[in-house]
């Protein structure tokens, strides 16, 4: 490959990687149950309501129930989490992962940030601008697992007089799963009143601020929230715009609000639900993303609506189970670990490579090993590619001054200088496209690499090096010197960005040829180019910058091997000179005058 080929490479390279490092970290993005499949949903993006509240107003009742005036806090444990309910609406105000750690504490997967209390899976009487139900209901527990909450209202009549109802919501917690059942009841007894106003939701059911763990968008471990359909078979990233709901159609399997590591997901009964996503400003939480399930209207004298949320980590391993049917509420077929894969045309490519890392790590306990070795198979395997590209572009270097000739003599005719110049190539069978054709072959498990060990679950809190570097998914420290902070480093130094650049400038010396390394462009590219990507992986995940570096040193490595083996492949060749073309190029790629040696 000439310079220019070489040059619009590597800037393809940084502009990709910076492409996906930009969006990733400012700009991230969003994403049947059994029985005949359902339409495809529709979606429209409205404007905030000012909210719909039933048109008789629903007044507080409890003509037979002595509901205690303190709340009373509910807490159900089982072997994936401690969760905490409130008799005050029969919300879940707290529900901590036991398995999972955030600094000194368990995830807490309801985030409230700087507030109180955060009350989550609330219900509130028309849609989702209504204020949700605060007031204290009566509290039944069941069993171990299991928690009742109920209380009695009242709307008014068209006769002037109430008709009655009872809400009442059920908790079902299963002791080795993370999904859990919510049953809402309401019972009219003769008939439940009309609680819908001009056609809409009967209650809306709904989560917020924040699924936990806290995180903001820059910080160490560059978490995300994304919101995620699932109907027909098909996953959708969802677009969300700040301010602005985006409302689902009522045909869905299953959506979610996903963060990188952990997620919640709703998978409903059969009822034809509406699903709405918020994401905006709070100050509690920095960044609200809000979830609302909108019941139609109702046309039965009690009705109860069966919904299951999965509210735990996004691996494979815990969300497969919904696939197989191996749970206690025997779903299957759900792909609900959908929801913990990649989309896009790369996924693939992805799945594998996270199938030899889990390889890896059964081999060596040790995910940061398990990256290492990955590195090195990788390597291994586009090791023909790699051959092939540095062969090309040794004949290349060969070459290079009989094509300086073919320049001088042809400066003035474009076209015969082109002409005489896949003569050459012809004759010294030299694609000048391999190269290329090479290194775009690799872009995309390049790319897969960088999103799998940005992303994969099982490196969250994966010690490498104790004492060094204790977690994999976050940026590594050798030194704090907190509160002061610097201008694009923060408050910390940290060493793998530094054995990147050097392991970067080594590989890149060793790789570019006399010509390359003469050209004052390429030479500015050799040293611009890794003092760019530190800044990019400063505060990226550490087991990235530890790929990042074993793959320049596995690199280096391979072109010393191939460079030797190349240099006394010609040395056994001989040191023949090179055909030159004749003045007149005719007959089949011109006459060839080789000296006698």
């Amino acid at each position: 490959m000439d310079k220019n080929t070489i040059i619009a490479i590597a800037l393809s390279l940084l502009v990709m990687v910076g492409t996906i490092f930009v969006q990733r970290t400012f700009f991230p993005g969003p994403q049947a149950q059994g029985g005949s499949p359902a339409p495809s949903p529709a979606r429209t993006e409205a404007p905030a309501s000012p909210g719909a509240f039933p048109a008789a107003p629903v007044r507080v009742q409890s003509p037979a129930l002595e509901i205690p005036s303190e709340e009373r806090l509910v807490v159900i444990e089982t072997a994936r989490a401690v969760v905490t309910l409130s008799s005050r609406g029969g919300d879940v105000v707290s529900y901590r992962l036991r398995e999972h750690r955030e600094g000194d504490d368990n995830v807490e997967m309801i985030y409230a940030g700087s507030a109180e209390k955060a009350h989550a899976f609330t219900v509130a009487f028309g849609d989702r601008a209504a204020a949700p139900l605060t007031e204290n209901f009566m509290v039944n527990r069941l069993g171990d697992y299991e928690v009742e909450f109920y209380r009695d209202y009242a709307v008014s009549a068209p006769d002037g007089g109430e008709n009655r109802f009872r809400l009442g919501k059920r908790y079902k917690f299963i002791p080795d799963e993370y999904m859990f059942e919510l049953a809402v009841t309401l019972d009219g007894g003769h008939e439940i009143p009309s609680l819908a106003a001009d056609g809409g939701p009967a209650y809306t059911l709904a989560f917020g601020p924040q699924i936990g763990p806290r995180f903001q968008k820059l910080d160490g471990r560059s978490d995300f929230r994304r919101y995620i359909t699932f109907a027909n078979g098909k996953r959708r990233d969802e677009k969300i715009r700040e301010g602005v709901p985006l409302t689902s159609g009522n045909h869905l399997s299953w959506a979610a609000v996903a963060g990188k590591y952990f997620t919640l997901i709703a998978v409903p009964d059969a009822t034809a639900y509406t699903y709405t996503y918020l994401q905006k400003a709070d100050e509690a939480v920095g960044t609200a993303s809000l979830f609302y399930m909108g019941r139609p209207a109702l046309g039965a004298s009690k009705t109860t609506d069966v919904y299951r949320f999965y509210l735990g980590p996004k691996n494979q391993s815990s969300l497969s189970i919904y696939d197989t049917g191996v749970n206690a509420f025997n779903l299957r077929d759900m792909e609900l670990s959908r929801a913990a894969s990649s989309s896009g045309i790369l996924a693939p490519v992805e799945a594998v490579l996270k199938w030899g890392l889990t390889a890896c790590y059964k081999l060596l306990r040790n995910w940061g090993l398990a990256i290492i070795l990955l590195t090195l198979i990788v390597k291994i395997v586009l090791f023909p590619l790699t051959y092939k590209s540095s062969e090309g572009t040794m004949r290349m270097q060969a070459i290079s001054p009989r094509i300086k000739e073919l320049q001088e003599k042809y400066k003035g005719d474009q076209n015969q200088l082109n002409m005489k110049m896949m003569e050459l190539y012809k004759q010294e069978g030299y694609n000048p496209m391999s190269g290329c054709i090479t290194m775009l072959i690799q872009f995309p498990i390049l790319i897969a690499m960088y999103n799998l060990f940005a992303n994969h679950f099982d490196l969250r809190g994966a010690m490498f090096i104790p004492g060094w570097i204790p977690d994999l998914s976050a940026p590594e420290s050798v030194w704090n010197f907190a509160p002061v902070r610097l201008p694009l480093l923060g408050s910390d130094i940290r060493l793998l960005p530094f054995l990147y650049v050097g392991s970067q400038l080594l590989s890149s010396k060793i790789t570019q040829t006399p010509d390359q390394q003469s050209n004052p462009q390429m030479k500015m590219m050799l040293y611009l180019m890794p003092v760019m990507f530190f800044f990019l992986l400063y505060n990226m995940p550490s087991g990235l910058t530890v790929y990042w570096i074993m793959t320049n040193i596995f690199s280096l490595i391979q072109q010393l091997m191939i460079n030797q083996y190349l240099r006394r492949k010609k040395e056994a060749a001989g040191e023949a000179p090179r055909p030159v073309i004749a003045p007149g190029g005719g007959g089949k790629g011109g006459s060839r005058k080789r000296k006698k040696r």
